[in-house]
């Protein structure tokens, strides 16, 4: 399998504070990974600092995508790169329509313009799949949406863009237990049918009984201090972060 995304010892600050301290992290394709760890531990800064947010600086080290530095890109060069971010707080912009927002963002990664006709088919059955109105998908983008969602819209996108990897940041908040299984289950497809890699960032134990992650890795003051398989979630439901900190 190719190694989509590679970071190596990275270093970095928000506000001269160090967040991320020395973190290692690689993935391939078609491989799912988990990070948890407490609160505070840098796990959105993480997928911050891999989109290249301004808040972010890099003090060393380095993150990679196809065996090539990105810290020289700006966020919409990394994105062309087949990078996706699913927000941890997605916000609401008013006057720009969730299908022209699917429309434009598809049209820019792909460097045209698209078939607007079977990609109406697309987004319809993806809606469908995740349980989401038609009125929903009519609105401005994230205007008046449900915690939920927004978080399911925000899968729709990821089903519409099909990156090369997805970091998904806490895809499970705001979401009732039939919404974490309507989720995960899309989540699941979408990976299958696009063989991308996957990175999901959470602090909760119920989505992943749906998702059945290969590689779990605990983040403790901005680092890696512990990897392993699924069993390695039961071991942080039974035991806390404690013993890591």
């Amino acid at each position: 399998m190719n190694m989509l995304l590679e970071i190596r010892d990275l270093h970095a600050e928000i506000d001269g504070k160090e967040v991320i301290n020395g973190l290692n992290l690689k993935i391939k394709q078609g491989e799912l990974h988990v990070i948890m760890g407490p609160n505070g531990s840098g796990k959105t800064t993480l997928a911050k600092a891999i989109f290249g947010h301004p808040a972010v600086t890099i003090k060393s080290g380095d993150i990679l995508v196809d065996n090539k530095s990105i810290l020289d890109l700006s966020t919409d060069q990394r994105a062309a790169l087949g990078l996706f971010l699913g927000f941890q707080h997605p916000v609401e912009i008013e006057g720009v329509g969730f299908i022209n927002f699917l429309r434009a963002s598809k049209e820019s990664l792909n460097k045209g313009t698209v078939d607007m006709k079977n990609m109406m088919v697309e987004i319809k059955k993806n809606a469908e799949d995740l349980k989401i109105g038609e009125g929903i998908i009519g609105r401005p983008l994230n205007k008046g949406f449900s915690g939920g969602e927004k978080k399911k819209a925000e899968i729709l996108q990821m089903a519409i863009q099909k990156p090369k990897i997805a970091i998904l940041d806490e895809p499970d908040s705001g979401l009732d237990i039939d919404a974490i299984r309507v989720v995960a289950t899309n989540i699941n497809r979408i990976v299958k049918e696009s063989n991308s890699g996957l990175l999901v960032i959470t602090h909760y134990s119920r989505i992943l009984e749906y998702m059945k992650p290969e590689f779990v890795h605990v983040m403790v003051k901005g680092k890696i201090v512990e990897e392993g398989n699924s069993d390695m979630v039961k071991k942080l439901e039974e035991k806390g972060y404690v013993n890591f900190e």
